[in-house]
Parts: structure tokens; C-alpha cells; sequence
């Protein structure tokens, strides 16, 4: 039980980016950015491919530039060639497929076996002793989330906020909405990469179809924070994405363990969540108006 605990912190913080980076462009800049699973495998696939070259470090900014060239490309579409949110994310995804390929050297999936990895480094210090992986992903996940929190209340940052509420505002302000769109996007995608990077050093592996549903969890993580915490402010909404991942991950292991639910089904009712979640706020008004109508009613059969 003990090691399952662990292991269900350690995953969580290694995805909770990925839900910090749906914070950022679904929350704040109020786009679905659908190039999500594609990102995080390219980060992975860039990530594992310069760490087996002896470069486990370097693999982390590396990793992060590619995500943000696919987020720029995403932006490109829907800023300048008009192609709608979503579709750019899923032409953007699509391409990707290759590029993945070609960045794990044509083939489907890549292995870190006897190769070293930020977390073996960690490990040969002994700092952290038998926490050190989950020491090492708390750190940058929570260095990424300090990071994104003071960008957020800088000048640029309120510009990226003030654009998902309102880009007629933002652009009679003088500022570009084509720009803070692009660089929202491009912060977005780099942190998903970075997730990637972590846990393809964390598996010591790379699969060409490991970000498949990565969106879906990202969203449910980034639900159930903010259910708990809340979103009232930028803080809270950052900190509510990491303690959604991690309890993301304590349910999965306690279905993992009790098998009180099929470990198939999961992804499944994950869906289902997610969807219930976002149809929330349309089921509460239309719950409101049916009361309203009953209420007309009962009063129109009183002054009858």
C-alpha cells in the first residue's frame, strides 16, 4: 500500500503540467487546444531521444522548445489562416504523428534501459534517499506552476488573461490578441512537452501512442482540482491542477487495487466525468428554468 501511495504522488506531479497547460489555454485563454496528446509524445520522443544521446538535462529545455513550435504552429493556424480552435489542434496533432516518429528514429517507441536519466543522477547523490523521484517531479512541477503564477500577474501575463475574456477589449487596448494568443499557446504546449520529457525519463520509455487520452485526463485533473479548491484566483487555480493530478492518480490506484472497477473502464468513466463537468453549468440553468416554469405554473393554477 505504501508503494502504491508513492507512486500515485510521483504520477501525479509528472502529469500535473499537462493539466497546468489546459489551465492556460482552456481556462484562461478560453481555447480547446487539441494538440495536447500529440505535444506530450513529442516531448517525450525529443526528450528520451537527446537523453539516450547522454544528454538527460538538455532534454528538458529541448524537449520544451519543440512543444512550444507545435503550440506556435496551432496558433499560426487559428490566428493568421483562420482555421478554427479545434480543427487546428487536430491538424496540428495529426502532423505530429510523423514527427514523433522521426524524432524516436522511425520507429514506434524507444527505450532508456542502462541509459541515465535526471532521475538516476538524483538517485547517485542520495539525495531524497527512497523519494527521490517523487522529490525530483515535485520540484519542477511546482517550479513550473511558481513560474507560470508571477508571469500571470506580469504586464504580458493580465494581457493573456484580459484576451480570454474579452479580445475586442484587448485589441482597442493596442495590444495584439493575435500575439498574446500565440504566446499562451506556445507556454501551453511547452509545459505539456515538459510532462512528457518527465515521464518518458521516469518510464525510461517512449511509446508512440502514449499521449492517446492524455487531453481528457489533463481536463479531468484540472475538474477535480478546481471542485475542491476552487478557481477564484490565479493562485488557487494553479495549485488546484496539481491536487486534482494527485487525487487523479489516488483514484486510479485504489480502482488499480481494489479492482472495484475494471482498470479497462476507467478511461471511460473519466469521459464521462469530464463531460458531465463541462455540461455542468447548461444542466443548472436548464434545472432553473424547469423550477421557473413549475413555479409559473403552480402560481397561474392558484389565481386560476
Amino acid at each position: 500500500m505504501f508503494l502504491i501511495i508513492q507512486t500515485a504522488l510521483e504520477l501525479g506531479f509528472l502529469y500535473a503540467p499537462v493539466a497546468m497547460a489546459l489551465f492556460l489555454s482552456y481556462r484562461i485563454l478560453d481555447i480547446a487546444d487539441l494538440t495536447t496528446d500529440g505535444c506530450f509524445v513529442l516531448g517525450g520522443a525529443v526528450g528520451v531521444t537527446v537523453c539516450a544521446a547522454g544528454h538527460p538535462v538538455l532534454a528538458f529545455p529541448l524537449a520544451m522548445l519543440a512543444g512550444a513550435a507545435a503550440g506556435f504552429v496551432t496558433a499560426l493556424l487559428q490566428t493568421r489562416l483562420g482555421v478554427p480552435s479545434i480543427l487546428a489542434g487536430i491538424v496540428t496533432n495529426t502532423g505530429l504523428y510523423t514527427i514523433n516518429l522521426m524524432a524516436m528514429g522511425r520507429s514506434s517507441n524507444k527505450s532508456l534501459l542502462g541509459t541515465d536519466t535526471v532521475f538516476t543522477l538524483l538517485k547517485a547523490t542520495g539525495i531524497g534517499g527512497e523519494w527521490y523521484e517523487l522529490l525530483l517531479a515535485a520540484a519542477v512541477t511546482v517550479t513550473a506552476g511558481v513560474l507560470l503564477y508571477f508571469f500571470l500577474g506580469t504586464r504580458l501575463g493580465l494581457s493573456i488573461r484580459a484576451t480570454g475574456d474579452n479580445r475586442d477589449m484587448v485589441r482597442a487596448s493596442s495590444v495584439n490578441p493575435t500575439y498574446t494568443i500565440t504566446l499562451g499557446l506556445c507556454i501551453a504546449n511547452a509545459l505539456t512537452a515538459m510532462s512528457g520529457v518527465m515521464v518518458g525519463q521516469y518510464q525510461k520509455t517512449v511509446d508512440i501512442n502514449s499521449g492517446t487520452g492524455i487531453v481528457v485526463i489533463g481536463l479531468a485533473c484540472l475538474i477535480i482540482g478546481e471542485t475542491v479548491l476552487g478557481r477564484r484566483t490565479m493562485l488557487k487555480g494553479i495549485v488546484a491542477v496539481m491536487v486534482g493530478s494527485v487525487i487523479y492518480r489516488f483514484i486510479y490506484a485504489i480502482v488499480f487495487y481494489t479492482k472495484v472497477v475494471s482498470v479497462d473502464f476507467l478511461k471511460l468513466i473519466t469521459a464521462v466525468v469530464v463531460g458531465l463537468a463541462i455540461a455542468a453549468p447548461t444542466v443548472k440553468k436548464w434545472l432553473a428554468f424547469q423550477n421557473r416554469k413549475r413555479t409559473a405554473r403552480r402560481e397561474a393554477g392558484k389565481n386560476a
